[in-house]
């Protein structure tokens, strides 16, 4: 039988891969991996995620060593070189078909429709598998047949029609005898414009993954719901970077959830239902991406929002990004993204509404700044939470839930533990003042004040919106 290539991208594991274990029942597998670098830099990755990917790729080869399937590795510009490509690598090997898992952003979509199309019009099979999703978009609508515009009756629907062989892992392939082909040498990362954080901040790979959600499940997961706002409390799962790369999948993580929790996913642990809770937050933007491509081409979900009067202001920009606004949660949370790779959730909503309610900066600024730093850097979930505290997107926040850093501050981190780790130049004040620092008390620290007033902030964001209403 002719072998099958099996194309990684955003799946970089062999256990529970759907596309991987169909590839293997047709036979002997040759995997392919194409780098894509000036793509994804076009598309505004950035270093963290790059690297992170090609530590990822060489444990996936590893991996695929001990199964005796030889991983061949070809440099792209683009995409759109794809389907040559792999036809190439099929006359060359012999291959009779290629499978791969889907991805769901527009452009994604049309390359992998491009590759099926030429696959076929060459006379040899090409299949996509719904690997990422429990439900392909499209399964689950509403009952006007349109997709899903709020996430509580997707999850409702979701949950519902969810059944056992959708939760079921697909089996890892068996060694398979030498089929004479060796793997290519993995070439190592160019420079890059921006230097990647330390590596060891996040090893990469199936087997840290799976330790990660180990830890989190014995340690942490009873207390998710209690804890997971606390940024300097290390309450939630750290699985986004593997879950972003497909280093460990959604059903992995969720059967874990069903053993721990009585064989339930929406009752029984208030900690382990909020989790898989986000798990199908990501599925759900996944279908929105499908349901609404506008949002994959820089759009506003809702329309009506296009029309906002966003303020064009470097300077508040580059005072976000370098996390100097005066605003200490603000500012702690920027750091921590810069430093490594990642920020807390709670954070991403308080930075991501600062920047587009208080300096009323377009948020599609900031979506790009988080693409570039985020080691878990994926279009959908970063596209879907920047919307949401913009006010344009789906379940976005009321245009007049406006986020008082000072409160939320004092809130999620009420002794400044998270502020003084990163904020040094705070760390010696006393607590309550660690909030929003007086001058007097901060010597000859160059630590900046307020660079907006919150309530003259918040009602120019107001402002803006009710004009945008009044048109």
């Amino acid at each position: 039988m002719s072998p099958t290539l099996m194309w990684f991208r955003s799946d970089l594991r062999i256990h529970d891969n759907r596309a991987l274990a169909a590839a293997a029942h047709r036979g002997p597998v040759i995997a392919v991996y194409l780098r894509a670098l000036p793509h994804w830099q076009r598309h505004g990755h950035g270093a963290n995620q790059l690297d992170f990917r090609a530590r990822g790729v060489a444990a996936l080869e590893t991996a695929l060593r001990g199964l005796g399937i030889p991983l061949l590795h070809r440099d792209i510009d683009d995409f759109g070189e794809a389907p040559e490509t792999l036809l190439t690598i099929a006359r060359e090997t012999g291959a009779g078909r290629v499978h791969f898992n889907r991805e769901y952003p527009v452009d994604e979509l049309a390359r992998d429709a491009a590759v099926i199309e030429a696959f076929r019009a060459a006379g040899l099979e090409a299949r996509g598998h719904h690997d990422a999703v429990a439900f392909a978009p499209g399964e689950l609508l509403t009952g006007k047949g349109d997709y899903y515009g709020v996430f509580t009756p997707f999850a409702r629907a979701w949950h519902r029609q969810l059944s056992a062989e959708r939760l079921a892992l697909a089996d890892t392939p068996p060694p398979q005898a030498s089929i004479g082909i060796e793997s290519d040498p993995l070439p190592a990362l160019p420079a890059l414009a921006d230097t990647p954080i330390d590596g060891r901040q996040w090893p990469a790979g199936e087997e840290a993954a799976a330790d990660r959600l180990e830890r989190f499940l014995r340690f942490r997961a009873r207390h998710y719901a209690n804890q997971r706002d606390f940024p300097a409390i290390r309450g939630t799962s750290e699985l986004s970077p593997y879950l972003a790369l497909g280093m460990i999948s959604w059903r992995q993580c969720l059967q874990a959830v069903l053993a721990k929790n009585d064989g339930s996913l929406a009752e029984g642990d208030a900690g382990l239902t909020a989790w898989v809770n986000e798990l199908v937050w990501r599925e759900f933007y996944r279908h929105v991406a499908v349901g609404f491509p506008r949002v994959c081409r820089h759009r506003a979900f809702q329309r009506h929002t296009e029309g906002l009067a966003w303020r064009d202001d470097d300077a508040g920009f580059r005072a976000w990004c370098e996390g100097r606004t005066g605003y200490p949660i603000v500012d702690a949370a920027m750091r921590q993204l810069v430093a490594t790779g990642w920020m807390h959730n709670r954070l991403r909503m308080v930075t991501a509404m600062f920047l587009s309610k208080h300096l009323l900066i377009d948020w599609r600024r900031g979506e790009a700044f988080f693409l570039r730093h985020l080691v878990d850097g994926e279009f959908c979930a970063n596209n879907g939470g920047w919307q949401w505290a913009a006010s344009t997107g789906t379940d976005a926040a009321p245009y007049f839930r406006i986020f008082n850093p000072t409160t939320q501050s004092t809130r999620f981190d009420p002794d400044g533990t998270f502020l003084a780790e990163w904020l040094p130049e705070l760390a010696e004040l006393p607590v309550k003042a660690r909030h929003a620092p007086p001058r007097d008390l901060l010597g000859g620290s160059d630590y900046p004040s307020p660079i907006v007033d919150h309530k003259a902030a918040r009602l120019r964001a107001l402002e803006a919106f009710k004009a945008l209403k009044a048109d």
